[in-house]
């Protein structure tokens, strides 16, 4: 069974930084890409950053594009997100998910990534 879970999320002040986490299990394949999105009440859900697995590529949606940073650590089967300068808009529920190709940006309402964790609530005060 594959399993995603984060860690990391929390409240932190305009500026400041967060560090998620993301502990991936269960794969039987290389063929899915880790990323993260994230859903703010109201808002439309954004792909926020993907890892290539094929070669360890890394895309990020434009608004955070400098400011965060997609990482992993293989032998622990984690993937990390750094979040760095971090501004009100940011604030939302933030969630490890893993997909057979890369997203970012506005994700359209029908789309569904493969498999996706529980989520994490960062929210960054002004």
């Amino acid at each position: 069974e594959v399993q995603l879970v984060e860690s990391g999320g929390g409240l932190v002040q305009t500026g400041g930084s967060v560090r998620l986490s993301c502990s991936a299990s269960g794969f039987t394949s290389d063929d899915y890409n880790i990323g993260w999105f994230r859903q703010a009440p109201g808002n439309v859900r954004e792909g926020v950053s993907c890892l290539r697995n094929s070669d360890g590529a890394t895309y990020y949606t434009d608004s955070v594009k400098g400011r965060f940073t997609m990482s992993s650590d293989n032998a622990k089967n984690t993937v990390y997100l750094q979040m760095n300068s971090l501004k009100p808009e940011d604030t939302a529920v933030y969630y490890c998910a893993a997909h057979q190709f890369c997203i970012t940006g506005p994700l359209h309402s029908t789309f569904e990534y493969a498999y996706r964790g529980r989520g994490t609530q960062v929210t960054v005060s002004s």
